[in-house]
Protein backbone atom coordinates (compact mmCIF):
# COMPACT_ATOMS: atom_id res chain seq x y z
CA UNK A 1 0.00 0.00 0.00
CA UNK A 2 1.45 3.37 -0.95
CA UNK A 3 1.57 6.42 1.32
CA UNK A 4 -1.07 8.03 -0.86
CA UNK A 5 -3.58 5.22 -0.21
CA UNK A 6 -2.93 5.30 3.55
CA UNK A 7 -3.76 9.00 3.76
CA UNK A 8 -6.98 8.54 1.79
CA UNK A 9 -8.09 5.73 4.10
CA UNK A 10 -7.40 7.89 7.12
CA UNK A 11 -9.93 10.49 5.93
CA UNK A 12 -12.48 8.06 4.49
CA UNK A 13 -15.02 8.18 7.34
CA UNK A 14 -14.89 11.94 7.92
CA UNK A 15 -15.32 12.51 4.18
CA UNK A 16 -18.33 10.19 4.13
CA UNK A 17 -19.85 12.14 7.05
CA UNK A 18 -19.32 15.49 5.31
CA UNK A 19 -20.84 14.06 2.13
CA UNK A 20 -23.94 12.83 3.95
CA UNK A 21 -24.28 16.16 5.74
CA UNK A 22 -24.06 18.06 2.46
CA UNK A 23 -26.60 15.73 0.85
CA UNK A 24 -29.03 16.37 3.74
CA UNK A 25 -28.55 20.13 3.52
CA UNK A 26 -29.07 20.23 -0.24
CA UNK A 27 -32.17 18.05 -0.01
CA UNK A 28 -33.76 20.44 2.49
CA UNK A 29 -33.02 23.51 0.36
CA UNK A 30 -36.05 22.86 -1.79
CA UNK A 31 -38.45 23.54 1.09
CA UNK A 32 -40.23 26.85 1.13
CA UNK A 33 -40.75 28.93 4.26
CA UNK A 34 -44.38 27.77 4.34
CA UNK A 35 -43.33 24.10 4.31
CA UNK A 36 -41.03 24.58 7.29
CA UNK A 37 -42.56 25.13 10.69
CA UNK A 38 -41.26 28.41 12.00
CA UNK A 39 -41.84 29.47 15.59
CA UNK A 40 -44.24 32.36 16.07
CA UNK A 41 -42.99 35.69 17.42
CA UNK A 42 -44.35 35.02 20.93
CA UNK A 43 -42.39 31.75 21.14
CA UNK A 44 -39.25 33.56 19.96
CA UNK A 45 -39.73 36.28 22.59
CA UNK A 46 -40.16 33.69 25.33
CA UNK A 47 -37.08 31.79 24.18
CA UNK A 48 -34.99 34.97 24.11
CA UNK A 49 -36.25 36.01 27.55
CA UNK A 50 -35.38 32.61 29.04
CA UNK A 51 -31.94 32.69 27.40
CA UNK A 52 -31.30 36.18 28.77
CA UNK A 53 -32.36 35.10 32.30
CA UNK A 54 -29.94 32.18 32.08
CA UNK A 55 -27.08 34.42 30.94
CA UNK A 56 -27.78 36.96 33.72
CA UNK A 57 -27.97 34.20 36.33
CA UNK A 58 -24.67 32.72 35.15
CA UNK A 59 -22.95 36.12 35.23
CA UNK A 60 -24.36 36.82 38.69
CA UNK A 61 -22.98 33.51 39.98
CA UNK A 62 -19.55 34.28 38.50
CA UNK A 63 -19.58 37.63 40.32
CA UNK A 64 -20.61 36.02 43.63
CA UNK A 65 -17.82 33.44 43.24
CA UNK A 66 -15.31 36.22 42.49
CA UNK A 67 -16.34 38.24 45.56
CA UNK A 68 -16.17 35.15 47.77
CA UNK A 69 -12.72 34.21 46.41
CA UNK A 70 -11.33 37.65 47.40
CA UNK A 71 -13.31 37.93 50.63
CA UNK A 72 -14.61 41.41 49.82
CA UNK A 73 -17.56 42.74 51.78
CA UNK A 74 -19.37 44.34 48.89
CA UNK A 75 -22.64 46.19 48.81
CA UNK A 76 -24.99 45.87 45.85
CA UNK A 77 -27.15 48.56 44.27
CA UNK A 78 -30.51 47.93 42.62
CA UNK A 79 -28.88 47.95 39.18
CA UNK A 80 -26.48 45.12 40.06
CA UNK A 81 -23.35 47.22 40.68
CA UNK A 82 -21.25 45.78 43.49
CA UNK A 83 -18.91 48.12 45.32
CA UNK A 84 -16.41 48.05 48.13
CA UNK A 85 -14.94 51.28 49.57
CA UNK A 86 -11.62 50.29 51.10
CA UNK A 87 -10.25 53.78 51.88
CA UNK A 88 -12.37 56.73 52.92
CA UNK A 89 -11.37 60.21 51.87
CA UNK A 90 -12.41 63.42 53.56
CA UNK A 91 -13.42 65.49 50.56
CA UNK A 92 -16.87 66.48 49.32
CA UNK A 93 -19.28 63.86 47.97
CA UNK A 94 -19.57 63.41 44.21
CA UNK A 95 -22.66 64.93 42.58
CA UNK A 96 -24.15 64.92 39.12
CA UNK A 97 -22.58 67.74 37.13
CA UNK A 98 -19.19 67.50 38.89
CA UNK A 99 -16.15 66.80 36.77
CA UNK A 100 -14.48 63.78 38.33
CA UNK A 101 -10.81 62.99 37.94
CA UNK A 102 -9.88 59.39 38.76
CA UNK A 103 -6.93 57.07 38.87
CA UNK A 104 -8.10 53.62 37.82
CA UNK A 105 -7.24 50.11 36.86
CA UNK A 106 -9.71 47.97 34.92
CA UNK A 107 -9.56 44.18 35.07
CA UNK A 108 -11.70 41.47 33.59
CA UNK A 109 -13.26 39.17 36.19
CA UNK A 110 -10.60 36.65 35.11
CA UNK A 111 -7.94 38.96 36.59
CA UNK A 112 -6.51 40.18 33.28
CA UNK A 113 -5.77 43.91 33.39
CA UNK A 114 -7.08 45.70 30.30
CA UNK A 115 -6.71 49.44 31.03
CA UNK A 116 -4.97 51.56 33.64
CA UNK A 117 -4.25 55.20 34.40
CA UNK A 118 -0.60 54.12 34.82
CA UNK A 119 -0.44 53.80 31.02
CA UNK A 120 -3.14 56.23 29.96
CA UNK A 121 -3.11 58.90 32.67
CA UNK A 122 -5.97 59.90 34.98
CA UNK A 123 -9.46 59.87 33.49
CA UNK A 124 -11.68 62.93 33.66
CA UNK A 125 -15.40 63.06 32.90
CA UNK A 126 -18.54 64.97 33.79
CA UNK A 127 -20.78 62.89 36.05
CA UNK A 128 -24.21 62.35 34.54
CA UNK A 129 -23.26 63.29 30.99
CA UNK A 130 -22.41 59.78 29.77
CA UNK A 131 -19.34 58.88 27.78
CA UNK A 132 -18.23 56.35 30.42
CA UNK A 133 -19.69 53.08 31.59
CA UNK A 134 -23.01 53.60 33.38
CA UNK A 135 -21.75 51.47 36.26
CA UNK A 136 -18.71 53.73 36.68
CA UNK A 137 -20.90 56.83 36.89
CA UNK A 138 -23.20 55.11 39.37
CA UNK A 139 -20.23 54.05 41.48
CA UNK A 140 -18.56 57.46 41.49
CA UNK A 141 -21.77 58.98 42.87
CA UNK A 142 -21.30 56.72 45.94
CA UNK A 143 -17.87 58.24 46.70
CA UNK A 144 -16.30 61.27 48.29
CA UNK A 145 -13.16 62.95 47.01
CA UNK A 146 -10.20 60.89 48.22
CA UNK A 147 -12.13 57.60 48.44
CA UNK A 148 -10.65 54.42 46.98
CA UNK A 149 -13.06 51.71 45.91
CA UNK A 150 -13.56 48.62 43.83
CA UNK A 151 -16.57 48.43 41.51
CA UNK A 152 -17.73 45.21 39.91
CA UNK A 153 -19.71 46.07 36.80
CA UNK A 154 -21.85 43.33 35.28
CA UNK A 155 -21.80 43.46 31.48
CA UNK A 156 -25.04 45.48 31.27
CA UNK A 157 -23.39 48.27 33.32
CA UNK A 158 -20.08 48.00 31.46
CA UNK A 159 -19.82 47.47 27.69
CA UNK A 160 -22.78 45.15 27.17
CA UNK A 161 -23.10 42.49 24.53
CA UNK A 162 -20.50 43.86 22.07
CA UNK A 163 -17.67 44.64 24.50
CA UNK A 164 -15.56 47.69 23.71
CA UNK A 165 -14.20 46.32 20.43
CA UNK A 166 -10.61 46.60 21.64
CA UNK A 167 -9.65 44.83 24.88
CA UNK A 168 -12.94 44.07 26.62
CA UNK A 169 -14.70 41.03 25.15
CA UNK A 170 -18.41 40.52 24.56
CA UNK A 171 -20.64 40.31 27.67
CA UNK A 172 -17.67 40.87 29.99
CA UNK A 173 -17.90 41.68 33.68
CA UNK A 174 -15.25 44.25 34.58
CA UNK A 175 -13.69 45.28 37.87
CA UNK A 176 -12.65 48.88 38.46
CA UNK A 177 -10.14 49.82 41.14
CA UNK A 178 -10.73 53.58 41.49
CA UNK A 179 -9.37 56.51 43.44
CA UNK A 180 -11.47 59.67 43.21
CA UNK A 181 -8.69 62.25 42.96
CA UNK A 182 -10.63 65.46 42.45
CA UNK A 183 -14.08 66.91 41.93
CA UNK A 184 -14.55 70.22 40.11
Amino acid sequence: MSIKNKSIGKFHYPLMFVGLLLAFLFSSCGETAQERELPDSETLKETLAETNKLLLSTEDQEIRDFVERYGWEVKETGSGLRYYIYHEGDGPPAKTGNIASIDYSIHLITGDRVYSSEEEGPREFEIGKGGVESGLEEGILLLRQGDKAKFILPSHLAHGVPGDGVKIPKRATIVYDVELLELK
